[in-house]
């Protein structure tokens, strides 16, 4: 399954002109700074914005074509679509916002669906409660909900977490990670901020002045050194991918097995033996003349 978009559009000064395919399963990132046209790109997927020209398809189904005339509504595409605010219906319980997505799916699926998507966002005591009465984090696990229970052939993250604090973006991450590696349909996330897409992309677009200025895999594209203007020059650096190989809480460090070697970083939350990423800044390595000087990280 994939999204193909190939749309460009006017707006006074602003012009723009993309061309890129979002394949699953995996998440690709639209980064970029702000003004960049990354909001723009999301609002004509989700059918909020009809572009000047240009065609958009979730597999073969064809959701705009300005040269044939077709531009199919935004309810009727099918199409999850998360926003900077959670945009929960304030009057109904946790629970009946869920089924509001389900009771919209295409094809709706049973009890076990429902029950699935309560354990891998955490929301199972949360189900009485309205929003009004919830965190930010948790208002927008239940929006994420929604739409998985909405049957979308895609899912559009636009800046979820940019209204949130750091505790409450470190709160809600684990879920978007396991949203990730569970999920099977093309999610596009757009950000412009570095530490969210190298903790949860596979891809990368990046986005400056309307056009696409590089893409590729994130780890190629953080990689290299010509992006740092548009990644941010105090982000160069490298990410790695590696697994917890051990942890040491007399000192508080954990130790990152990855090809190539080891690195010993601050201690993580991870049990032995999973996944994770580390940033390495260029800024933050210390090169040492004695074992016991240790560079440092950032670790997802």
């Amino acid at each position: 399954m994939s999204i193909e978009v190939d749309i460009r559009h006017r707006a006074g000064d602003f012009s723009l002109e993309v061309r890129f395919v979002v394949d699953a399963p995996g998440v690709t990132a639209l980064f970029g700074p702000s003004g960049a046209g990354k909001s723009t790109v999301v609002a004509a997927v989700a059918g909020l914005l009809r572009p000047n020209h240009g065609r958009i398809a979730v597999d073969d189904d064809v959701l705009l074509d300005t040269v044939q005339g077709v531009n199919v509504a935004a309810h009727r595409r099918r199409v999850g679509c998360i926003l900077q605010n959670a945009s929960l219906f304030p009057h109904l319980s946790v629970r009946a916002n869920l089924l509001y997505g389900w009771r919209r799916a295409a094809r709706r699926g049973d009890g076990a669906e429902i029950d699935h998507v309560v354990g891998l966002l955490g929301v199972g005591h949360l189900m009485d409660r309205r929003p009004a009465t919830l965190s930010g984090g948790e208002r927008q696990r239940v929006a994420l909900g929604r739409a998985m229970l909405a049957g979308g052939r895609a899912l559009l993250l636009d800046e979820p977490l940019s209204a949130l604090d750091a505790r409450r973006k470190d709160e809600i991450m684990p879920y978007l990670q396991r949203i990730r590696d569970e999920a099977r349909i093309p999610i596009l996330y757009v950000s412009h901020s570095v530490d969210e897409v190298t903790r949860l992309a596979d891809r990368m677009i990046v986005l400056a002045d309307g056009r696409i200025a590089a893409e590729g895999a994130m780890f190629d594209v953080m990689a290299r050194p010509d992006l740092f203007p548009l990644t941010g020059r105090f982000e160069a650096g490298a990410v790695l991918e590696g697994r917890v190989a051990a942890h040491d809480p007399a000192d508080g460090l954990s130790e990152i097995a990855f090809d190539g070697g080891r690195l010993v970083v601050p201690q993580v939350d991870d049990a032995v033996g999973r996944p994770i990423r580390v940033r390495v800044r260029a800024r933050d390595i210390v090169l040492a003349r004695r074992l016991g000087e240790l560079s440092a990280g950032v670790v997802y």
